[in-house]
């Protein structure tokens, strides 16, 4: 997910329903090539942040390595 950023070093977005929702991947390798891509997509944006959410550690934040 991604969008505007209050501050370029942190993960606060400016406006929650705003937020760009990439979509819902099967492995982390398929999540990380669609957060390069759109990362690439906004290089020249200081303030357009993408991140790879990890559904299971919100989810179920109990579990080990989550």
């Amino acid at each position: 997910m991604g969008g505007r950023v209050l501050d370029p070093q942190g993960t606060e977005f400016e406006d929650l329903n705003a937020i760009h929702i990439v979509g819902i991947f099967p492995d982390y390798n398929a999540a990380v090539d669609a957060w390069r891509g759109e990362a690439q997509r906004t290089v020249d944006d200081a303030e357009m942040k993408y991140v790879i959410v990890h559904l299971h550690r919100l989810l179920e934040p109990d579990l080990p390595g989550a």
